[in-house]
């Protein structure tokens, strides 16, 4: 979750501060994003379980998490805009132009950090907060 909401704040804001939206190619519509994101989440949520199996898993994954993510994103929306358009030229230009005006750059930030506090979260040991009368007499 904390992935997807770093995202969507980190684009949000991007698109607010350059006053443009993310994929501003007209007539394409909403799916090249909701298809990226949605490849995007999977990326990351495969790749960080596979890091967080370990018994102590490396911060090393979260700059691969992070990257796989953002390519997974790429691919993601490049394939969604082929198969809107039909037009190969159209769909590179539109990921070129994610790479080039910042959104990639948010999504594998947001990757990153949401990576590495999985990681920091399982190598603590962490667990979910319990009100004092919940936690067993022998603590």
């Amino acid at each position: 979750m904390s992935f997807f909401a770093l995202t969507v704040f980190g684009l949000g804001a991007m698109s607010v501060a350059t006053d443009s939206d993310v994929i501003a190619v007209p007539g394409l519509g909403q799916s090249p994003g909701i298809v990226g994101m949605l490849a995007a989440i999977a990326a990351f949520v495969t790749t960080l379980r596979g890091s967080l199996r370990r018994q102590h898993p490396s911060f090393l994954s979260a700059p691969v998490t992070a990257l796989v993510t953002a390519l997974v994103h790429l691919m993601g929306v490049w394939f969604a805009v082929l198969v809107s358009t039909g037009d190969l030229v159209i769909a590179t230009a539109v990921t070129g132009g994610l790479v080039q005006g910042g959104p990639s750059l948010v999504i594998l930030v947001a990757a990153a950090v949401a990576a590495w506090g999985g990681i920091a979260l399982r190598r603590t040991r962490a667990e979910h907060p319990r009100w004092p009368w919940e936690r067993d007499e022998d603590e």
